[in-house]
Order: structure tokens, then sequence, then C-alpha cells
């Protein structure tokens, strides 16, 4: 077998003693961390004198703009029409409650007051009931001593019999109208 590693590089002491604490500090050997080092500037592109990084700062600078730009996209298509959406609703709910607040309200207003004109008007008409049974229980009773005087008139007249005379038909018809007038 055939040794790859046949190629070397040279350099100082100093930075050889940078390399060994840079090893040291990742945990990997000089080799390995030489290997990485070198396939990480192979496949970024960067340079490794440009210390400032000016290819990093333009690729984050770039995905920023790209991001920036997707967002007022996004903004554009969604939100804004959602903000339009939103207002619109807004607007409509305002409607809705002046007109509740000017119709309804005013409605159950006159309503409350129908209410309470139709409560009087029922108390009015059972006052009235009251007093018109109060005085059906008048008539009633005043019937009933009607008939209780015509029975007492009718037996004292049969009492007198058919050989009374005018005179005591006529007492006995006076005796009835004082007692009626007694009602």
């Amino acid at each position: 077998m055939e040794d790859l590693n046949i190629r070397s590089v040279r350099f100082s002491v100093a930075v050889d003693e940078k390399f060994e604490k840079v090893a040291r500090k990742l945990g990997r050997t000089k080799r390995l961390l030489f290997l990485q080092m070198v396939e990480y500037f192979y496949r970024s592109k960067k340079d490794p004198a440009d210390v400032s990084d000016e290819l990093l700062k333009n690729a984050l600078l770039k995905n920023h703009n790209q991001y920036i730009s997707f967002i007022r996209a996004q903004e554009n298509m969604i939100l804004l029409p959602i903000k339009a959406e939103v207002v619109r609703m807004s607007r409509s709910q305002r409607d809705i409650i002046e007109r509740f607040n000017n119709d309804i309200l005013k409605h159950n207003a006159s309503l409350l007051d129908r209410q309470q004109a139709q409560t009087s008007a029922i108390i009015q008409m059972g006052k009235l009931l009251e007093e018109l049974i109060g005085r059906s229980k008048k008539a009633d009773v005043l019937k009933s001593q009607a008939l209780l005087l015509v029975e007492d008139y009718a037996a004292a007249r049969d009492a007198l019999g058919t050989r009374a005379s005018a005179r005591e038909k006529s007492e006995l018809l006076l005796a009835l109208k004082k007692k009626i007038d007694l009602l």
C-alpha cells in the first residue's frame, strides 16, 4: 500500500503553538483539524485572509433582503386584506349597534310604556269589576229582602182573610212600603 500522507506544510513555531491550542480547544488532532479547515474553506469559498468575512455579510444581507421581500409579499397578499376586512367588520358592527340603539331600544321603550298603560287599565278594570260585583251582591241582597217582604205581606194579607176592611189592607200596604224604604 502506498502512503497517502506524503505532503507536508512548513510553518513557524509560533503558528504551531496557535495551531496546537486550537486543536486542543476543539478536541481534535492537528491533522484532523487541518483537513477540516481545508474542507471548510474549499466548500464555503471564503478567503481566510478576509477576517471581516465580507462574503458572509453579503450572504446574510442577501438572505435578510429575501426574508423582507417575502414578508412584504405576505403583507400585501394576506395582512392587508385581513386588515381591510377587519375594518369593514368593525364598521358593520358599529352600524348594527347604532341601529340597535336607535330602533330596538326605542321600540322596547314604547313597548314598556304600552305594557304599563295596559297594566293600569287592567287594574282599573279590576276595581270596576269589584265594584260591579259588590253592587251585584247588594242587588241580590235587596232582591232577597224584597222577596221576604213580599212573602210577609202575602202572609199578613192571607191572615187578614177576605173580610178585612179596606183600612186594614191600606195599613198593611203602608207597612210594606215603609219596610221597602228601609232597604
